[in-house]
């Protein structure tokens, strides 16, 4: 497989840092956050998310495997549709968050597409391979054979067609096709409203990543960095893999249950635990919105009085907003906006409330 090298890797030339944009080196103190930001709320950005990583399940067998081994419904997948969906332990712990697509026949050979956190592909894999005893079932590895971009904004449908030409951009959530790119192998485009804004990952073969992203540069996108997106991102309340959700994450504490558990598809792993709180009708804690006095390191804890009720996971300063805001795993009882609570940073408390999402 050939190697892919990200479109933004910093590195450090004479104590300063720089950040490689399309193939040229820019000194990173150029970087606007609050015009990336912008352009992706009022034009379009283009993001380098190759490190995102990239499984192919195939078989006669690729369905009902990974039906049986995650909390969604993917036997219910239309070619060329998609879902979000979580694999858990027995006790419904998040072992990964997972974007899973349906290959488009005839465009595509039978099978699925996993889009993974950056770094994960092999430990999910590695997951997978347990599982498997008598299944028709391929698993491989393409993170470092593909590049990944996101464009995202109210312009990037429009951008896409002035780019691709003749081709309709999926408009589904998490719907994707495949578009011709002037002679060369397919390239994927797939509807992902990612940053709380319309967006798109388009995943082509590593060779062909500097010419789509100058073409998409020419359009009229701006190139965008991982601080805009993750203000974009804890805007929206979206959850992140690595902050937001770790191994010790019960699943329906994510908040996403319409989005990545399916209550009538059958057993699965997890499922007995993940039935069981929806029975009971709680959790104990939730993924929920909060306004901070100012940014809080990962983990800092909440409380109410001399009790602590939760963690914060995420926090940015919102341009937009003027102030700081985050995401948090808050106990029951204390979950609903408008309710106060002080984060402690580095000794000492500052005011936190909770608020409803998107922000």
């Amino acid at each position: 497989m050939a190697e892919h090298t990200p479109l933004h890797e910093q590195t450090t030339i004479a104590g300063a840092e720089f950040i490689e944009e399309a193939g040229f080196l820019v000194p990173r103190h150029f970087r606007d956050v609050t015009a990336e930001y912008d352009a992706a709320r009022s034009a379009a950005v283009l993001v380098d998310d190759s490190p995102r990583g990239k499984i192919e399940v195939q078989g006669t067998d690729a369905a009902r495997f990974l039906h049986n081994l995650t909390t969604n419904d993917i036997l219910g997948l239309p070619p060329g549709g998609g879902c979000e969906a979580f694999l858990t332990t027995t006790k419904a712990k998040v072992i990964a968050y997972l974007l899973i697509y349906c290959h488009a026949e005839p465009v595509e050979s039978a099978g699925f597409s996993l889009d993974v956190a950056p770094g994960a592909a092999d430990r999910i894999i590695q997951h997978l391979d347990r599982y498997l005893i008598s299944e028709q079932v391929e698993l491989s590895n393409h993170t470092t054979a593909f590049a990944q971009m996101h464009l995202a904004g109210p312009r990037s449908t429009d951008l896409l067609e002035q780019g691709f030409g003749a081709n309709t951009p999926p408009k589904e959530p998490l719907q994707h096709i495949a578009f011709h790119f002037e002679g060369d192998s397919d390239i994927w485009v797939r509807r992902h409203d990612a940053l709380g804004v319309p967006g798109y990952d388009i995943v082509c073969p590593a060779a062909q990543t500097a010419r789509i992203w100058k073409r998409l540069i020419q359009a009229g996108a701006r190139p965008a960095g991982r601080e805009a997106c993750e203000i974009l991102r804890i805007e929206a309340g979206l959850p992140r893999e690595g902050a937001d959700i770790d191994e010790n994450t019960f699943a329906p504490e994510v908040g996403r249950i319409a989005e990545t558990i399916c209550y009538t598809k059958g057993c699965y792993l997890g499922q007995e635990s993940i039935v069981m709180a929806r029975d009971r009708g709680q959790v104990n804690r939730t993924l929920v919105g909060v306004k901070l006095a100012a940014p809080a390191p990962h983990d800092s804890r909440l409380f109410v009085g001399d009790k602590e009720v939760g963690r914060v996971t995420s926090s940015v300063f919102s341009p937009r907003l003027g102030t700081a805001i985050g995401l948090a795993y808050v106990r029951r009882g204390h979950q609903q906006p408008g309710t106060k609570l002080e984060v402690e940073s580095e000794g000492s408390r500052s005011p936190a409330e909770v608020v409803k999402l998107p922000m």
